[in-house]
């Protein structure tokens, strides 16, 4: 078995089952010291012992970079198989085999842990036909949020991995909504981007009426596409639980429906935002939606099937969620803000 691919699917099972992120770095890490060096050499160094001494080679990594070198598919790996299934798994079905994006996505230009390549072949390994790259803006400093010149450079960057790449990269931002309502970005610089998540990180015990007016702002501003975790809540996990914000769901339900943007079901384990309850409201409004992993490394794509099954469940119809459709109908009813 080819070792950095056995350390890549450590990696990503890893992340997919939500273990510590030190982990699945440690496995990263490792793949990307052997990355270089060839195979014959990287057969000799495991041979004499230079490799094990090597900084970033732990005792776990060398084992499974020995097993691979000599032929097997590693111990390690074998386990992780069978606790949760391989990596690229069985073919979707339902609803998420229809989805052919994911809008919401991050990667180490903000708070990911893996960069753009790593993360596009992961999307690639889920059957994804195109991915939107969407890290934070500068107000979420927290999470290295991206400033104009940064985004401006991962731009050029989204252009430059195009030209190699089977999965299709969309330039977008998960942009802040900020206290009174507007964009954390300019709107010149929105305007240059494929898809803008606009979400609300701050302040989310702010008094309803209060909170209502901020996401109204932010709905009825034509850069917004999607409406990213609307209720931010957290429902478990490693940060804790917190609960919904409190707005008027049929107000900014309407707003959405009117204006065309997007409800977001976030499929991550922790948010399930927005609850069963308000995907109802959003779907009698005649909300369109987005399912999205909000991934943070590659093998949180997995949660696409998560977010899938909820929006299944709740009845919401393949032809109104935008990332069932193919890229440039995406592009045109994104632009059409």
């Amino acid at each position: 078995m080819d070792p950095i691919a056995a350390l890549e699917e450590i990696a990503f099972l890893l992340e997919r089952d939500r273990a510590s992120a030190f982990k699945s770095k440690a496995f990263r890490k490792a793949a990307g010291i052997i990355g270089d060096l060839p195979a014959a050499e990287l057969a000799e160094r495991v041979r004499d012992g230079r490799l094990k001494r090597t900084p970033g080679i732990g005792d776990t990594t060398f084992a499974v970079i020995a097993d691979a070198v000599d032929g097997r598919v590693p111990a390690y790996l074998i386990a992780l198989r069978e606790k949760s299934g391989p990596a690229a798994g069985a073919a979707p079905t339902g609803l998420r085999a229809k989805l052919k994006g994911d809008l919401h996505s991050h990667t180490d230009w903000s708070d990911g842990t893996t960069p753009i390549s790593t993360m596009a072949r992961a999307a690639e390994l889920v059957g994804l036909e195109y991915l939107v790259v969407s890290d934070h803006s500068p107000n979420l400093t927290i999470a290295n949020g991206l400033s104009a010149e940064r985004l401006l450079d991962q731009l050029d960057v989204l252009d430059r991995l195009n030209a190699d790449s089977d999965i299709r990269l969309l330039s977008g931002i998960e942009v802040d909504i900020l206290l009174d309502g507007s964009l954390d970005q300019s709107p010149e610089l929105l305007g240059r981007l494929d898809v803008v998540v606009a979400s609300i990180h701050s302040k989310l015990r702010t008094e309803s009426r209060e909170l209502t007016e901020r996401m109204l702002r932010a709905v009825r501003n034509p850069r917004t596409n999607v409406l990213g975790h609307c209720t931010g809540r957290l429902v478990e996990g490693s940060r804790g639980t917190r609960p919904q914000s409190t707005f008027d769901a049929n107000a900014v339900f309407d707003a959405c429906a009117e204006h065309d943007v997007a409800v977001e079901i976030n499929s991550r384990p922790e948010r399930q935002d927005p609850p069963d309850d308000l995907i109802a409201l959003a779907l009698e409004a005649g909300c369109r939606f987005s399912i999205d992993s909000d991934a943070h490394a590659p093998g949180h794509f997995a949660f696409l099937e998560l977010g899938a099954a909820r929006a299944e469940a709740n009845g919401v119809p393949a032809e109104r969620i935008v990332n069932t459709w193919p890229a440039e109908q995406l592009l045109d009813w994104a632009a059409a803000r």
